[in-house]
């Protein structure tokens, strides 16, 4: 019997083919176009300024822990910032993820919520908790409104996409009993999404607990303070100490997010 000629797959349509070309040359030309805006041309400085580079090196390889007990308490405190952001950031996302899906909610609601969801991304962490540290005064309760409207807003585009991707079956199984709207949405729609929100509300926890100590810039509290202090000090064995640290819970806050997520699939 002779051999079956290889199965080749079929080639995508023209307009595809196009699209992808446009879309790779634009981004290629992109990147030309801003490699001299985004200074690239300084790379080899890093080789020939190596000696500052290993005089700070050799400091940072010293790390100081004699207030480990200090830094401890701080990262502990920027933690329980990075918690109580998220927490209220749910309460921001959840319903704002559903009146933002457009299989969920109509237009004349789904547009303005969209619309404050960008505006909630678009203004940065700093600028937010800038403008509580003049309401409240310093303090870590700056820090916590500052996160909880940023990954609100971040957390309600992710959740109203998962809206917009489930299985419209349960839902019409729902509305077929001669359940409302709301009734729909609890037994429909929320244990559809449940894991997946979940899974969101976790990584949005593991880079808050990172983003809680930028914000330490502006006096909102935690371990970020601290790190401040010490480069603004130059004592850089305190800074490797404080890193040192920064890493370490936020690489346990990763292994219990993972556990949790893989409980949840």
């Amino acid at each position: 019997m002779a051999e079956a000629p290889p199965l080749t797959p079929p080639a995508p349509p023209l307009s595809q083919r196009l699209f992808g070309l446009l879309l790779w040359g634009g981004i290629a030309l992109l990147l030309i176009v801003s490699f001299a805006p985004a200074e690239v041309w300084r790379a080899p400085m890093l080789f020939s300024n190596s000696d500052n580079m290993r005089q700070f090196g050799q400091e940072f390889l010293r790390p100081d822990f004699s207030e480990w007990r200090t830094y401890a308490a701080q990262m502990w405190l920027t933690i329980q910032i990075a918690l109580w952001g998220t927490a209220l950031a749910l309460v921001i996302a959840m319903p704002l993820g559903l009146a933002g899906a457009r299989n969920v909610s109509p237009d004349w609601v789904r547009r303005p919520v969209r619309w404050t969801l960008d505006i909630l991304r678009s203004v940065p962490d700093l600028v937010i908790g800038t403008l509580f540290v003049v309401a409240v005064g310093l303090g870590p309760f700056a820090g916590v409104m500052a996160l909880a409207l940023n990954t609100g807003g971040v957390l309600g585009k992710l959740f109203s996409e998962a809206v917009e991707a489930i299985d419209a079956g349960p839902i019409e199984g729902v509305r077929a009993t001669g359940a409302g709207p709301l009734q729909e949405i609890v037994w429909g729609v929320i244990p559809q999404v449940a894991p997946l929100w979940t899974s969101y509300a976790l990584y949005r926890f593991e880079s808050n607990a990172r983003a809680a100590t930028v914000l330490g810039l502006i006096g909102a509290g935690g371990i970020g303070t601290l790190l401040f202090d010490a480069l603004n000090s130059f004592a850089y064995s305190q800074v490797s100490a404080i890193a040192v640290v920064i890493v370490i819970a936020v690489s346990c806050i990763d292994l219990l997010s993972q556990t949790i997520r893989k409980r949840l699939i």
